[in-house]
């Protein structure tokens, strides 16, 4: 392993000297190298990390680098508007989930996250960009972890289905009304949604009938 790691460090170190030369030299005005650069100076760290079976370390470094790197972008091209705060939550989370271990399976832990990024999100986005709630969008996605979570290991697939479906319709009616409350359009993704509690609650119905009448 020794020796793929050596190859990949001194292949990322002469690519990103000859990318930077090249940027130099035919497009100053535009600083490109740092995108390709950054995926070779995360090669030869990720080779090391996984040989030593570093797995936090290593979410925990590459966490930083992404972070700095899009501070940097940031800064660089949109200073007025800090675009990089929508990313830095979920690149947070990563090592954050890697260092709990097991304990990120638990409903608690799933409720926490589930809590904390409605709050982040809707912080964001009161203050950088109130025009619209887009929030509700990565709120309705984080909501399916504890849900599906709890009816997992419940092992209640059809109140999973039918409180998935109520989750799935107040999004829509939502969507509808922040977007566009002129037209009422959410009855028709519902009117679909509603038939997956239907066919879980007949497949189980059924199913025991038949298994009544075996046993009889």
């Amino acid at each position: 392993m020794k020796n793929y790691i050596s190859f990949a460090a001194a292949g990322s170190i002469m690519t990103i000297l000859f990318l930077v030369i090249t940027n130099f030299i035919t497009s100053p005005d535009d600083i490109w190298f740092i995108y390709p650069s950054l995926l070779l100076i995360l090669w030869p760290i990720t080779l090391y990390f996984m040989s030593k079976k570093m797995y936090k370390q290593h979410s925990i470094f590459c966490s930083i680098m992404l972070i700095s790197f899009l501070i940097i972008e940031n800064y660089l091209y949109s200073p007025n508007h800090l675009w990089f705060l929508y990313a830095v939550y979920p690149i947070i989370c990563w090592p954050i989930l890697m260092i709990l271990g097991e304990k990120a399976k638990s409903i608690k832990i799933a409720l926490i996250f589930c809590a904390t990024t409605i709050i982040y999100y809707s912080i964001l986005n009161i203050t950088l960009s109130p025009q619209y709630p887009w929030a509700i969008y990565p709120a309705f996605l984080i909501m399916w972890w504890p849900l599906a979570l709890y009816h997992a290991k419940k092992r209640t697939f059809v109140a999973f289905s039918i409180y998935a479906s109520i989750l799935i319709s107040i999004f829509f009616i939502t969507v509808n009304f922040v977007s566009s409350p002129g037209t009422i359009w959410a009855i028709y993704p519902i009117f679909l949604v509603m038939w997956w509690p239907l066919s879980m609650y007949f497949y189980v119905y059924k199913k025991k009938i038949y298994k009544d009448i075996n046993e009889h």
